[in-house]
């Protein structure tokens, strides 16, 4: 009898505490889709404060979010990454493909009301140019020559020598133009006071807790909906959930990979997925022991369960990687295949490497996640006799390290680009400014430049798809998963337009 009492009180307590959390869910659920009655402000949560508002001197992606509203670029993509016209409505390149002739928008204003025409163009191309600006985007433009004005609203982009992916630059944060008034006006004070043609203006700004912009009323483009516009920060992924289902947020730009299942099942809350253009993975130092030899890092490469780390790690909201061009790239190779873990091959890979007590230092960052996938690679190579010490560390820490090469490996990724070039050239290439590997191969030079000065898109990919397996071959760098974007939003935010370069363009955004 007493063992009856013992089982049943529980279970009661347990079937009226979740009658009692149906109740308050449904309340909670109710009050939220009620809860928006203003409907010209729309709150957007991000998932760190953006630190560079002046887009030339920008390189995180969470400051494109921000970008997104006040910037237009020369060139825009539309969902399938084809470029459609932004500032600029027409161009054509040259035979040579060394001459970009561009027709620009007339009747489009800064919201300081100065005028946008060749002149501005210019301006901004030779703002980042100018060394002493210090734009992390100059290599980017740095085939340019010259500069010709042919009217207004004309001109002509002379390069040095042919360069593929010119176009695809300017449809990122190269290509978004500032106001040339603003920028002289305010020197380094710029990017506290941003002026673009874009549809919504800079209003205010408080450090670490919200960016306001308002709907420039003179835009060039279809009258935005929504009037306001805050961005909050919350670099906990667990409160910008709870700030989203509560309706505090609209939409948010990021979301931890546990909370996928519970959004999706969440009737108040509509979740947007797209392919995206980045990659993950572990870069190898291979100018230390024991990376240093080419077998290891090959036995490394194929004693990998990369379907597990997806569906363990990630909650199957990745797709497992072998090279740098992720599905949504029109460079993905169709032939290279993710491959099983093949634990005897990778076992007398390690025996004829001549290396004994194998063991290396993972550095990852201080997070749950993190932690977990690192704990999983070390249960991986186990198997085949190869030891991980895992070193966590702060992430800016990270970085520096890495850039001054004092890691054996790295967990470390890349948010891609549209064009194939912006995830290869400067990540494979021996002089790449984003090769902290240490990795040469001539072959891989040849291609990856030759895949810059060729404008046919068969024969570029074909250079690429070389490119993939020499990278497998050699392992520089293993490719564990592309990324995709999870886009979650309250259900009567409508008109959201998913890209794959992750932002939310906020000028077709309404509510219901």
């Amino acid at each position: 009898m007493t063992k009856l009492k013992t089982f049943y009180i529980p279970v009661l307590i347990s079937i009226i505490s979740i009658i009692l959390l149906s109740a308050c869910g449904n309340t909670q659920s109710q009050n939220t889709a009620q809860a928006k009655t203003n409907k010209n402000t729309l709150i957007i949560g991000l998932d760190s404060d953006p630190p560079q508002l002046d887009p030339q001197l920008s390189t995180t992606l969470v400051d494109r979010q921000v970008d997104q509203s006040l910037y237009n670029t020369l060139i825009d993509v539309n969902s399938n990454l084809q470029f459609v016209p932004g500032l600029a409505t027409s161009w054509k390149v040259s035979s040579d493909e060394k001459m970009y002739t561009f027709h620009l928008r007339q009747g489009v204003t800064f919201q300081d009301g100065t005028p946008f025409n060749a002149e501005a163009v210019k301006f901004n191309l030779e703002r980042i140019l100018n060394p002493k600006t210090g734009s992390p985007s100059l290599s980017e433009i740095s085939s340019i020559d010259s500069i010709k004005i042919i009217d207004d609203h004309s001109l002509q982009i002379h390069l040095k020598e042919p360069y593929a992916p010119f176009l695809s630059v300017l449809t990122d944060r190269t290509g978004m133009m500032l106001s040339p008034t603003a920028v002289k006006k305010e020197g380094k004070n710029f990017a506290n006071h941003p002026v673009g043609t874009g549809p919504y203006k800079f209003v205010s700004r408080i450090k670490q807790e919200s960016i306001t912009v308002k709907r420039y009323d003179h835009y060039w483009g279809k009258k935005p909906k929504i009037k306001t516009v805050i961005y909050k920060p919350y670099t906990d992924g667990t409160t910008r959930v709870t700030n989203l289902e509560s309706g505090n947020v609209d939409i948010i730009n990021q979301m931890d990979y546990k909370d996928i299942d519970r959004l999706k099942h969440d009737p108040n809350i509509t979740l947007s997925i797209k392919d995206a253009l980045g990659f993950q993975g572990i870069m190898l130092n291979t100018k230390v022991k024991p990376l240093n030899n080419l077998k290891i890092r090959q036995a490394i490469n194929i004693a990998i369960d990369r379907k597990a780390i997806s569906k363990v790690v990630y909650h199957n909201g990745v797709t497992p990687a072998v090279n740098p061009f992720p599905t949504a790239s029109w460079a993905h190779p169709t032939d290279l295949k993710v491959p099983k873990a093949n634990i005897a091959k990778a076992k007398s890979l390690i025996k004829e490497s001549g290396v004994t007590n194998t063991s290396f230092t993972l550095k990852i960052t201080n997070d749950p996640q993190a932690k977990q996938l690192g704990q999983m690679l070390q249960y991986m190579l186990q198997k085949i006799g190869i030891k991980i010490n895992l070193e966590m560390v702060e992430f800016g820490t990270l970085i520096s390290q890495e850039n001054s090469h004092q890691y054996q490996a790295v967990f470390q990724g890349w948010s891609g680009r549209i064009d194939p070039d912006g995830n290869s050239y400067s990540w494979f290439t021996s002089k790449g400014s984003l090769n902290n590997m240490g990795y040469s191969n001539t072959k891989v030079d040849q291609l990856l430049s030759e895949a810059r000065s060729v404008s046919n898109q068969t024969e570029r990919k074909a250079l690429y798809d070389q490119t993939s397996k020499i990278l497998w071959h050699d392992s520089p760098y293993i490719f564990l998963f592309y990324l995709k974007d999870f886009k979650a939003m309250k259900n009567d935010l409508q008109g959201f337009n998913h890209v794959p370069d992750t932002l939310i363009r906020t000028d077709t955004l309404s509510f219901k």
